[in-house]
């Protein structure tokens, strides 16, 4: 289905397209929607009726059996990347734009609101997630306090109010999510790596940072750990060895285990990376996963 989206950001490779898709937890895929433009970053409404994107600096609204999207109204901000979350009673869409700061959006579309804050030093907000109760959001930051790069966790109440440091080391971390119960943080991490790069799935208690566990443990490069709704079942996308980042166009996998870890299984093989699940895409029923793949030719 042919659509125009705002052009902003990386582009697709010749004869490439951006799918998004959706598969259940035996492996069954649907693509509900083709775009011959980046399209990126998929959440489930609450209700379970739609998915929201993001393509070209906006936000994006598709039902869930697809159809034609339609733009969410975001105000001045015409620059947002691909870390958004939504609240959890569905009315609003808390984003980050490329301005470094995180705002809040009505999701029928509206004037947003800024939630972050000026700080002194570089620190740059990307958003992933926000807790059960709606009340505080979970990002990670980029600093240069001494114009070294680090880029750590942190939370904030989504009404505004001071930044919580959880993390304060000089190995990236990412993805920090919620567990349904709020306990913990999943997030990413090269805490345990022994080389360059080498991202694993770790989990941390969410009120202070404390008692941090590897829940992954393999050759590969293991990105953005999502629980789903139930609390039964960890999705994330794992990266070929040697991967340094979340770069797009990867032969990936995603991987499903256990909240505690343990074995996984592979649920699908596709060519991706950046866009694919930056954010939790899980469906209410937390029986199926949204994700875009960027298949070649």
């Amino acid at each position: 289905m042919s659509f125009t989206f705002p052009r902003r950001g990386r582009s697709l490779g010749q004869g490439q397209s951006a799918e998004l898709t959706i598969i259940d937890l035996d492996g069954n895929q649907q693509v509900i929607f083709t775009a011959d433009e980046v399209i990126e970053a998929p959440n489930w409404t609450p209700d379970g009726t739609s998915l929201v994107f993001n393509a070209g600096g906006k936000l994006f609204r598709i039902a869930a059996t697809g159809g034609t999207p339609e733009m969410i109204d975001t105000g001045h901000l015409s620059d947002l990347n691909n870390d958004h979350v939504l609240s959890p009673d569905g009315s609003t869409a808390y984003v980050s734009s490329d301005d470094g700061h995180l705002y809040a959006v009505p999701l029928a579309g509206g004037t947003p609101r800024r939630v972050s804050n000026q700080h002194a030093t570089p620190h740059h907000y990307y958003l992933h997630g926000i807790s059960p109760d709606g009340q505080t959001l979970s990002y990670v930051a980029v600093e240069s306090p001494a114009g070294e790069r680090m880029v750590n966790i942190f939370t904030l109440p989504a009404a505004g109010g001071p930044d919580t440091r959880l993390t304060h080391v000089n190995v990236p971390n990412d993805g920090p999510e919620y567990s349904p119960d709020s306990a913990w943080l999943y997030f990413n991490s090269e805490l345990a790596a022994s080389q360059a790069g080498h991202a694993q799935i770790f989990r941390m208690k969410a009120e202070d940072g404390s008692g941090v566990e590897q829940l992954t443990f393999d050759s590969r490069v293991n990105w953005f750990p999502h629980l789903s709704p139930d609390g039964q079942s960890l999705v994330y996308l794992s990266y070929p060895e040697g991967t340094i980042g979340h770069p797009p166009d990867k032969d990936v996998q995603l991987r499903l285990m256990a909240p505690t870890g343990g074995d996984y299984r592979i649920l699908a093989r596709f060519f991706g990376g950046q866009g694919t699940i930056n954010v939790n895409s899980w469906s209410p029923d937390s029986r199926r996963i949204a994700f875009v793949a960027y298949p070649l030719g």
